[in-house]
């Protein structure tokens, strides 16, 4: 059954007294995992609850050092602010000798760990690596398209398509431009948002996850699915990165066509939540279900919401906050990790990937933590307690 905005209004909201109390268990964890996870990086999910100790390896890394820059602000302890700078040095040998980089996730990798370093401490190495993890992405802009090429081999006929993921990775170009005064990035940036745009919003405000572009015209093709339960359904963390995507992209550029944008693709995603605020892996799935939850979803919508009720009407600004805080509320209570002896994340019930008929997937972090979900919990809770400064 869909919700409403009246109804969801009935729940408990998170306040700063509810969200310190969160952050500080957050911390306390962040805090015990440093020894494995300084000069090695939690996998991408967990594993029975535990993360394992990998190489600066996939599109998850840059999460964890996130969280420690995230610790290292609300504490001020130097033992978060060392680590993180260490893995910043992890990162530019990774850009430098393009480990595990053919793909568009620069900004996930790039901006939470190096551009973050560079805004706080003024880290050189961090500059140096997210200025090449730019240009790195720069190279899979399509002009036939006018898009960012998610992955394969840059130009690949089979691989001729964008994600909405990619919304999320726009940012490290924003900085770029910033920074260099090269106005390359950006144009790139946002000539990405606006094709993105053209391809992946349905008609019912729902949002393919990829949308292949025909090479020959650079036209918009089909959509699929690469994470989602159907090819037409609407998969909860697509919608989420289209809520958070659509908000970055505003605070750069300040397209007023994007507050209705945002507004379309955030309401979809509040009236379709379950009973209970926690989103399924999946819209196709409501109230009663036994399939998983995404928690990741839900604390990336979260971000999105924050961000972008910042520069609202009064009205929307509060109605979106309100949702906001409502959703971190139940998260709080039903998946924030409170026992280092179950697990050593920060968020638990999230889905990496669920297999189904129509995507290409295996069973993989089933009800597990993602460092993906650990980072943007703690960022919303940055977020209701402080007047942050986006590392994005």
């Amino acid at each position: 059954m869909a919700q409403t905005f009246e109804g969801i209004m009935k729940y408990p909201a998170a306040d700063k007294e509810m969200a310190g109390k969160a952050m500080e268990e957050a911390v306390r964890i962040v805090r015990a995992d440093l020894g494995e996870f300084t000069e090695k990086f939690p996998s991408s999910n967990s594993f029975g609850g535990f993360y394992e100790a990998t190489d600066n390896v996939e599109w998850t890394t840059g999460f964890w050092t996130g969280v420690l820059w995230l610790a290292y602000e609300h504490t001020k302890d130097e033992a978060f602010k060392e680590a993180a700078l260490i893995q910043v040095d992890s990162f530019l040998e990774r850009i430098k000798n393009k480990i595990d980089v053919n793909h568009h996730d620069m900004g996930f990798l790039f901006s939470l760990s190096c551009v973050a370093a560079y805004k706080l401490t003024g880290s050189q190495a961090g500059k140096e690596a997210a200025l090449m993890a730019a240009d790195h992405l720069a190279e899979r802009y399509r002009e036939n398209g006018k898009f960012l090429q998610a992955w394969g081999n840059v130009g690949e006929a089979s691989e001729y398509r964008l994600i909405i993921d990619c919304l999320l990775n726009l940012p490290i170009l924003y900085w770029a431009s910033e920074v260099t005064g090269k106005k390359h990035y950006a144009r790139m940036a946002e000539n990405h948002i606006k094709t993105a745009m053209k391809c992946v919003l349905r008609e019912d405000d729902s949002t393919y996850h990829t949308y292949f572009i025909d090479m020959e015209t650079g036209q918009p093709a089909y959509g699929v699915t690469h994470q989602g339960n159907r090819n037409n359904s609407a998969w909860a963390r697509g919608q989420a990165w289209g809520i958070y995507g659509i908000a970055l992209s505003y605070y750069y550029l300040r397209d007023e066509s994007y507050i209705d944008l945002f507004c379309r693709v955030t309401d979809f995603f509040i009236r379709h939540l379950p009973d209970d605020l926690i989103p399924y892996w999946d819209f196709d799935f409501d109230t009663g279900s036994t399939e998983p939850r995404d928690s990741s979803a839900a604390a990336i919508a979260v971000c999105g919401m924050l961000e972008m009720a910042k520069y609202l009407d009064e009205e929307h600004a509060k109605k979106y906050t309100d949702m906001a805080y409502r959703i971190m509320a139940a998260l709080i209570d039903r998946c924030a990790n409170k026992d280092v002896k179950q697990s050593n994340g920060i968020l638990l019930h999230g889905t990496y990937a669920r297999d189904s008929k129509d995507n290409t997937c295996k069973n993989r972090g089933v009800d597990e933590c993602n460092t993906w979900g650990d980072y943007f919990y703690m960022e919303a809770l940055t977020r209701i307690l402080t007047d942050w400064k986006m590392y994005w």
